[in-house]
């Protein structure tokens, strides 16, 4: 069997970026993010948002429909690329949903708290308290980042980033080509 890599992080320390470099560098990804986007419409998340991240049992309750059907795209998505390339699922709430245990190889992507919390701000245009509340509903970066194999640290520029990453695929290359079953 083909080994099982995971790509978790924090929320706004450039999971997506990552993955759009890894595809450069001839991996193949699946965003669990997307998944939800495709599941659920955009008004509806942000109306769902307003209530989960503000309400711990809502948010487990949403999480108890959307994880099961999240983690059978990805587990089809792993199976179809089996053997073929180094494929890897990017799951931010890899370690929250419990699902570490199923992946062989877990990499992070890691910012500093006021990094992420700007990156919100800036980007996604979240007051401070959204972000903090976002923050708040996923274990602290750190804490996934000590579970991890494997951690990229970007705080930085994407130039910095991007070489980052090519040492990651180059990475899974060659742990996938020494040591392909698990």
């Amino acid at each position: 069997m083909t080994r099982r890599i995971a790509l978790t992080g924090g929320i706004a320390c450039g999971k997506s970026l990552v993955a759009r470099f890894l595809n450069e560098f001839g991996l193949a990804t699946i965003d669990a993010d997307d998944v939800v986007h495709r599941l659920v419409p955009a008004e509806e998340r942000r109306r769902l948002a307003k209530v989960v991240f503000a309400d711990a049992a809502a948010r487990r309750a949403l999480e108890a429909r959307l994880h099961p059907l999240v983690k059978a795209e990805i587990a089809a998505f792993l199976e179809r690329h089996r053997g073929q390339t180094v494929a890897l699922a990017i799951i931010p709430l890899l370690f929250e949903a419990h699902w570490d245990a199923e992946y062989d190889i877990i990499c992070c992507v890691r910012s500093a708290r006021e990094t992420q919390i700007a990156r919100m701000v800036e980007t996604r245009g979240y007051t401070r308290d959204e972000a903090e509340a976002r923050l708040a509903a996923q274990l602290p970066v750190e804490e996934k980042a000590a579970r991890s194999h494997y951690v990229i640290d970007n705080d930085g520029n994407v130039e910095e980033l991007k070489e980052k990453v090519k040492k990651l695929a180059d990475w899974l290359k060659e742990s996938a080509a020494i040591g392909g079953s698990r």
